[in-house]
């Protein structure tokens, strides 16, 4: 063999050897990107009885435990694919409904790198979203959206105290509304369901918000980049709560449920049971037949059987 094919074959084998580092590392972080594949205690609070919607265990979405300021504030499930999430859990929290604090807008480092904080974080300065922008959204994919705007799917009004508030402006926490449907209809159902818990859930309320979606996108540069939902959808558990409450209020107790259509027109949001609620994303969305949102229905289990239960 001639000293330059000598050069030439360790050459390839020189950048052979990178390729497969390369795709290793790729790999690596790819599979990092799992953030909590069982959820801590911390996380689970967040859940009726530690237990996360059934039916969706064979969708490859990543579960997050939103980390603000060294505590978990509420779980999101999100679709790496599609850059938004398909649902977060939370708790209420009794508050005067007072929307917003002055927090910039935030990502979450654990979908990209193997050694992300497990805290979200303020978007950078400099335009460096090249490094997390395959597993999210960033701020640049809402920023020509006339029609849509970042809908929160924990809303800032839900919660108190201004760190709970501020956790709730991370982009894994907001999908692309349309306005009129995010600051009418969307709006007036928050307002009700934070006046219903605030007057007669006693206890903690549970709540779970989620979209379906039907394969429109938002792009940006010829690339699809977020997911429009179709319909968002919402349902609370609330299993102390006041029996002498109004029946208009209490028949909506200790569980109910709503949806409405993200669009300028026909967006009006249907109350009703979470059963009802199920059925429909059966039929809408990619949920198995053994969907359920809350355990065993936010049933409040008894005395005898409550032990029974290990989340």
């Amino acid at each position: 063999m001639h000293c330059g094919d000598v050069h030439a074959a360790r050459f390839i084998m020189t950048v052979y050897r990178i390729d497969q580092a390369f795709i290793c590392l790729l790999i690596l972080v790819m599979t990092g990107a799992e953030v909590q594949e069982n959820l801590s205690p911390e996380c689970k609070q967040f859940l009726y009885m530690g237990t996360l919607p059934r039916g969706l265990e064979e969708q490859p979405f990543k579960k997050i435990c939103q980390f603000y300021e060294g505590k978990a504030r509420f779980i999101t499930l999100y679709d790496t694919f599609s850059h938004i999430p398909v649902y977060s859990a939370y708790t209420f929290k009794r508050s005067d409904g007072s929307k917003k604090v002055d927090v910039p807008w935030m990502y979450e480092p654990q979908l990209s790198t193997v050694s992300g904080s497990r805290e979200m974080q303020h978007f950078p300065s400099e335009n460096v979203h090249s490094s997390f922008e395959d597993a999210q959204a960033v701020l640049d994919d809402y920023s020509d959206t006339v029609i849509f705007e970042r809908g929160q799917l924990n809303p800032d009004e839900h919660q108190a105290n201004p760190s709970d508030k501020a956790a709730t402006y991370t982009l894994t926490n907001v999908v692309p509304q349309v306005r009129e449907f995010n600051i009418g209809p969307w709006k007036n159902y928050e307002h009700t369901i934070r006046r219903r818990l605030n007057n007669y859930c006693r206890g903690t309320a549970f709540v779970i918000t989620g979209v379906t979606t039907s394969g429109h996108t938002i792009r940006r540069q010829n690339i699809n980049r977020l997911a429009i939902p179709t319909y968002l959808w919402s349902a609370y558990c609330c299993i102390d709560f006041d029996h002498n409450a109004p029946y208009s209020e209490r028949s909506k107790l200790p569980v109910f449920a709503a949806y409405g259509l993200n669009d300028r027109e026909n967006n009006r949001v249907q109350e009703m049971t979470v059963q009802q609620l199920e059925d429909f994303l059966k039929r809408v969305t990619y949920v198995d037949s053994s969907f359920q949102i809350f355990y065993d229905n936010c049933v409040p289990p008894s005395s005898d059987n409550s032990a029974l239960h290990v989340p």
